[in-house]
C-alpha cells in the first residue's frame, strides 16, 4: 500500500499495536524535551522511576518559561534542573538560550525522527519532518527511562497547499485559515501532513509556524516532508549529515484531504479569546490597539523578526503603543545584532525582551485595563496575559509590525511595501549556552530549594465514588482555566502544595476550598475539556485537592490523558442531553467502579436527589484502566515494571 509520510515514520518506531485510527499503539521515542515550567515535576517524576541515565538518543532540558526571577522559586528549579541533567545525562539550554522550540529546530531535531515534549508546542519539530508530540511531564519522565509512548492512531489529514503566498501574507496566515475552517476541536485525534506546490516555497521555520500551531486546533501534531528547503536549513546550520530524505509515497492513502490556495489568502487576526475566532484584518481595520508583543515559539526567527525590522526602519511606533521583541534564541538575537536588524527595531522604540517566552505566558508584559494587544503568539484565551480584561489578538509578524506603527489595527498590504528576506547561507553557530552532560553522573549531587516539594503519593481507585460536583463548567475549558500560568503562579510549579490552591481560580476562586470542605469531588466539563496546554498540573494539582473523576461532552487528548496519569478518571456523557440535567453540588455515587472497568461494563452514575441513573462511557484501553486502578502512572511503572 502506499504510504503516508506520517505512517513510515510511525512504522519505523512501532512497538505494540496496528496503525489503524482509533487503535492504541506504542512507539519508541528517540528525542525528548522539557522546559522549566513542566521539567522540574518531569524530573521528579524521573528520579522516583530509579532509572541511572536517561535511555533516549538525546534529551534536553530547556530554561525558558519561569525566567523573571521575581523570588527565589524560579532560580532554584534551574539549578535544581541543571543538577540533574548532568546526572542523568540530559543537555542543559541555559537561561537566555532561548525558546526549547526554537532552539531544537534550530540545533536537534532530525527529519524522520521521534521527539517527546512536556509542552503541547512540540510539534513545532514537525516543520523539519520530525514526529513531535507534547505531552505531561509523567509521560516523557517514561519515555526518557525507555518506556514507550502510547497514543491512538490518529487519522492522517492530507494538507494540500497550492500556489505561493502573495506579499505581506505570511505563514501565520495559513493556520489561522485552517482554524478559521477546522476550529480548537477539529484536529482532535489527527495528523495534518503537508504537500503540494505550495510546500517548496515555505523556510523551514515558516512550516514551524504552520505546525506549532497546529496544536491550536487540537491535532496529535502536523509534519512538513524532510526535502531540499529542509536540507538548506540543516547545511546551514552545519547538521546537513543529519538530512535525509523523507516524503509520502505517491497517490499515498489518507483519511481526509483539505486543500488551501496560498493566492487567495489575506491577512488574517484571530479575536478573543479562542485561537479559531478568525476574521480577515481589513474587517477590523482601525481598532484602537494600546500594546503589541512580536516574539514566541511561532514567530520569533530570524525571518520573522527580519520581515518586523524591515517595516519599522526609518519608522517610530505609535506613541499610544508598547511594542515588545522576543527573540527565539540567543542564535536570533546575535544574528539580527549582526545584520543591523536589532538596530533598526531599538531606534523604531521597540522594547527588546531576552530570549523567552515571556509575555505569551503571562511572564510579564500584561496589557493595561481592557487594553488591546497585538501578538504574534499561539493563544490568546482570556487572563492568559495576567490582565482579565484585555483582548488579545493573534496575528502575523507583518500585521503585528503594521498595527505598531499606526497604532490601530492595520492590514499590512496597505503599506505597499514587498518584503524579501533571503533564507541565510550560515547562521551563526555558538552553543556555548547549551551544557553537555558528563559521562559519568554518579558524583553529580542534585541540588533541591526549599520549594521544591517532594511528590505527592496517590491512593489505587476506590470501588465506590461518592462525590460532589464542585464545579460545572462551559465548552472549551482550557488549561489555563483549570491551572494558571503568570508570573505569580509558575513559580509554584515544584510546589503542588501551594499550586493547588490557584486551581480554577479564573472561574471560581472558591474552588480550592470548597473542595476542602468537601472531602473530594468531581467537575462536570462541556465540550474540548482540557484544551490548550500540556501542563499536567492541570490534572495533578486537582488530584491533591481531591478530584476522582471528570465527566464531559468530550476532552482535549493531552488533558485526557495527563487525567489518567494521575489516577483521575475520565468520562463522557453516553446523552450528551444530560449535561444539562447536572447542577453544581449534585451528589454523584457511582457504585462498583473497579469492577466495571475492569469487566468492560455499563457504567452508571447515580443522583440520588434527583432519583436519576446517568450512563456514561470510559474511553480507556485495557493499560489505561490498569493506570487509572492503580492511582496512576508512577503506580503502574512501578508496580508492572514496565521500564
Amino acid at each position: 500500500m502506499k504510504k503516508s509520510l506520517v505512517y513510515k515514520i510511525l512504522e519505523k518506531h512501532l512497538i505494540s499495536g496496528v496503525l489503524i485510527p482509533g487503535n492504541e499503539i506504542a512507539i519508541k521515542i528517540d528525542q525528548t524535551l522539557t522546559q522549566d515550567a513542566t521539567g522540574t515535576m518531569a524530573y521528579l517524576q524521573f528520579e522516583s522511576i530509579g532509572i541511572d541515565r536517561v535511555k533516549t538518543e538525546l534529551s534536553v532540558s530547556y530554561i525558558d518559561h519561569n525566567t523573571l526571577q521575581v523570588g527565589f522559586e524560579n532560580a532554584d528549579d534551574h539549578r535544581y534542573l541543571q543538577s540533574v541533567a548532568a546526572k542523568f545525562g540530559v543537555y542543559f539550554s541555559r537561561p537566555g538560550n532561548g525558546i526549547c522550540h526554537q532552539v531544537h529546530l534550530e540545533r536537534f531535531g532530525v527529519p524522520g525522527k521521534t521527539l517527546l515534549g512536556s509542552d503541547s508546542h512540540t510539534p513545532t519539530g514537525g516543520g523539519i519532518g520530525m514526529i513531535a508530540i507534547g505531552a505531561g511531564g509523567l509521560d516523557v519522565a517514561v519515555a526518557m527511562g525507555g518506556g514507550p509512548f502510547y497514543l491512538v492512531t490518529p487519522r492522517i489529514v492530507k494538507t494540500m497547499l497550492a500556489g505561493k503566498l502573495p506579499p505581506m501574507v505570511s505563514a501565520k496566515d495559513i493556520i489561522l485559515e485552517l482554524l478559521r475552517r477546522l476550529s480548537v476541536k477539529g484536529g482532535v485525534g489527527k495528523i495534518f501532513e503537508y504537500c503540494g506546490e505550495g510546500v517548496q516555497t515555505l523556510t523551514v521555520p515558516e512550516r514551524a509556524t504552520i505546525t506549532n500551531m497546529g496544536a491550536e486546533l487540537g491535532a496529535t501534531t502536523s509534519i512538513f516532508p524532510s526535502d531540499k528547503v529542509t536540507k538548506q536549513f540543516l547545511k546551514a546550520q552545519n547538521r546537513v549529515q543529519q538530512w535525509k530524505k523523507f516524503q509520502a509515497d505517491p497517490d499515498a492513502a489518507y483519511d481526509e484531504e483539505i486543500i488551501i490556495d496560498l493566492n487567495e489568502l489575506e491577512p488574517l487576526i484571530a479575536r478573543p479569546h479562542q485561537p479559531d475566532n478568525v476574521c480577515k484584518v481589513k474587517e477590523i481595520a482601525g481598532l484602537k490597539i494600546n500594546q503589541v508583543n512580536i516574539g514566541s515559539c511561532t514567530n520569533s526567527s530570524y525571518m520573522d523578526l527580519e520581515r518586523v525590522a524591515a517595516i519599522l526602519r526609518g519608522k517610530t511606533i505609535h506613541p499610544e503603543v508598547s511594542c515588545t521583541i522576543s527573540p527565539g534564541s540567543k542564535q536570533v538575537f546575535e544574528m539580527i545584532a549582526k545584520s543591523g536588524a536589532l538596530k533598526d527595531l531599538i531606534a523604531a522604540g521597540c522594547r527588546i525582551l531576552e530570549s523567552a517566552c515571556g509575555p505569551c505566558i503571562g511572564m510579564g508584559m500584561a496589557p493595561s485595563s481592557a487594553g488591546i494587544s497585538i501578538r504574534t503568539f499561539n493563544r490568546n484565551f482570556e487572563g492568559r496575559s495576567g490582565t482579565r480584561d484585555a483582548g488579545l489578538y493573534l496575528a502575523s509578524p507583518e500585521v503585528a509590525a503594521a498595527c505598531a506603527l499606526k497604532g490601530v489595527v492595520t492590514d499590512p498590504r496597505s503599506l505597499n511595501e514587498t518584503i524579501e528576506i533571503p533564507t541565510p547561507k550560515r547562521f551563526i553557530l555558538n552553543d556555548n549556552m547549551i551544557v553537555t552532560p558528563p559521562e559519568d553522573g554518579n558524583k553529580i549531587d542534585i541540588i533541591r530549594g526549599p520549594n521544591i516539594k517532594p511528590l505527592p503519593e496517590f491512593r489505587p481507585l476506590p470501588n465506590k465514588i461518592e462525590a460532589k460536583v464542585i464545579l460545572k463548567t462551559k465548552d472549551n475549558i482550557t488549561t489555563d482555566h483549570i491551572m494558571p500560568a503568570g508570573a505569580k503562579i509558575l513559580p509554584l510549579r515544584s510546589n503542588i502544595p501551594a499550586i493547588s490552591q490557584h486551581v480554577f481560580e479564573v472561574i471560581d476562586v472558591t474552588f480550592p476550598l470548597r473542595m476542602k470542605e468537601a472531602g473530594g469531588g468531581v467537575v462536570i466539563g462541556g465540550e474540548n475539556y482540557g484544551q490548550g496546554s500540556s501542563r499536567e498540573h492541570a490534572a495533578l494539582a486537582p488530584k491533591y485537592l481531591g478530584l476522582t473523576a471528570v465527566i464531559t461532552k468530550s476532552f482535549a487528548r493531552i488533558h485526557f490523558a495527563n487525567l489518567i496519569n494521575f489516577g483521575i478518571l475520565p468520562l463522557t456523557f453516553t446523552n450528551p442531553e444530560d449535561y444539562n440535567k447536572i447542577e453544581q453540588e449534585d451528589l454523584f455515587i457511582i457504585e462498583n467502579v473497579r469492577d466495571i472497568l475492569q469487566n468492560k461494563k455499563q457504567l452508571i452514575a447515580r443522583i440520588p436527589a434527583k432519583n436519576l441513573e446517568i450512563p456514561l462511557v470510559y474511553k480507556l484501553s485495557d493499560r489505561q484502566v490498569k493506570i487509572i486502578l492503580a492511582g496512576g502512572l508512577l503506580n503502574y511503572t512501578r508496580e508492572s515494571s514496565q521500564l
